[in-house]
């Protein structure tokens, strides 16, 4: 009993944030520590002992984990146990390492344990401000190779060109074959104004891309208020990321919009790698004035249903631009808003992260985080490994992509961009009409051009 009262004293929770330690997407979620029952152990005492870390890893799991890939076994799982509490350990690496182990068998590449530094690196301030190249990660799960996300805005990797689905093949000269995330962080990061070479491959060509580190300080949410060729007000926004500020920022930007007439309006969330589950559900709701927004469903089966509440800002007709670099959070907004039918999405399908990520403290001041949930769309759609695809479709093509730049983003030179405004307009020349679909109907159809 005492043993059980001191790991859930110890065990506990906080929120993962995507953009820190280029980990992979993930929406997070904090939860609580409920009671629990710890199998015995094998032999004597683990407490303050390598061990004990290995054991709080295991009853995590044990407890919490969400199995998406049909690997997890109980049975095996408890044997692990016995196995690994049987053997020695010099010190923290040796367990460190049988941890990775571990949990490497679960075959999933969100779930993943942190050394002390790397935890501390995880809880960076979500004010925005990164040390960095500026690039999601994840580890594709069937190729095992390292998949930039997207690149993050403003940022080296960004005005270097480096885009979503870039294979990272090397680390100066240093293949990456066989690396986990954690592995490359550690090479891609370092002291502001030093360099690193990525060796990318796309298209089935290699190139290398030389890119000076930086501290990054990142807004959430950029918008400007567009004129149309017949004079209509556009409002763009712009979400980069759903951290903690976002909905604050999307609020405000919202209102000032709205205070200076924009007829409707398009929200980008073009490699948006997502953030904190919160983050989504209060934008969405800034947006829809009724209907689910998401739930998500733990291994129990235990769903936990996140709906509007009234408190939309304004239902005028909007468009969203998503592309294969938007995910996770990114995607319940996504999803929120097209099942509901409260906007048309224009771009490309969307990365296919539909997976909720908790993350641990453990005793030694290490970490890890544990895939704990899956979420759904308002229709029950489980998004995982295939995306959200659009309304309509909208490619840029590669001539397009060679003299683009950031500052392209959202203007006449951005053609995905185009797409969305020409769909809103057609969106406002029925709402004038009365034949539009309104925020709070289910008419999509009417809206389609």
């Amino acid at each position: 009993m005492a043993r059980a009262q001191r790991l859930r004293s110890i065990l506990r929770s906080t929120p993962l944030l995507v953009l820190l330690g280029l980990g992979g997407v993930a929406a997070s979620v904090s939860i609580g520590n409920p009671g629990f029952t710890l199998p015995s152990a094998t032999g004597g005492s683990i407490t303050d002992s390598p061990k004990e870390v290995i054991d709080q890893v295991w009853q995590i799991v044990y407890r919490d984990f969400l199995d998406s890939s049909g690997v997890y076994n109980e049975a095996r799982w408890r044997q692990l146990r016995r196995d690994l509490l049987k053997k020695s350990y010099g010190g923290n690496a040796e367990s460190y390492e049988a941890i990775r182990g571990m949990l490497a068998s679960l075959n999933d590449p969100y779930t993943r344990f942190l050394d002390p530094k790397e935890f501390k690196e995880m809880q960076i301030d979500t004010s925005g401000e990164l040390m960095g190249v500026g690039i999601q990660l994840s580890l594709d799960k069937d190729s095992k190779e390292l998949i930039v996300v997207s690149p993050i805005e403003g940022t080296p990797a960004s005005r270097a060109g480096v885009q979503p689905q870039d294979v990272i093949v090397s680390i100066d000269g240093k293949s990456t074959k066989g690396m986990t995330t954690e592995d490359a962080v550690k090479l891609i990061r370092g002291p502001e104004g030093t360099d690193v070479v990525l060796g990318l491959r796309r298209s089935g060509n290699v190139l290398d891309v030389p890119l000076t580190r930086a501290r990054i300080e990142i807004n959430a949410v950029k918008a400007s208020l567009n004129r149309t060729s017949d004079g209509r007000k556009v409002g763009y926004i712009r979400l980069k990321q759903f951290n903690a500020n976002a909905s604050r920022e999307m609020r405000e930007a919202i209102k000032s919009l709205e205070k200076d007439g924009a007829e409707g309006y398009v929200l980008d969330l073009r490699s948006n790698p997502g953030g904190l589950l919160e983050a989504s559900v209060e934008i969405a709701r800034q947006w829809l004035n009724e209907g689910t927004i998401v739930s998500t469903r733990t291994r129990e089966g235990i769903r936990d249903v996140r709906r509007a509440t009234g408190s939309a800002i304004t239902d005028k007709p909007m468009v969203v631009i998503i592309n294969q670099g938007s995910a996770s959070a990114s995607e319940i907004l996504s999803g929120a808003l097209q099942d509901n039918s409260r906007a048309q999405l224009v771009g490309q399908k969307t990365f296919g992260k539909g997976l909720v990520q908790a993350v641990r403290g453990l005793a030694d001041g290490s970490g890890m985080t544990v895939t704990i949930a899956k979420y759904l769309t308002p229709k029950g759609t489980d998004i995982h490994k295939n995306g959200i695809n659009p309304d309509v479709e909208a490619v840029m093509s590669e001539e397009d992509m060679k003299n683009f730049t950031i500052e392209d983003l959202g203007t006449l030179r951005d053609s995905q961009y185009n797409k969305a405004e020409t769909t809103l307009i057609e969106s406002l020349r029925r709402a004038a009409s009365g034949t539009t679909y309104r925020g709070d109907s289910a008419n999509l159809k009417l809206a389609l051009p």
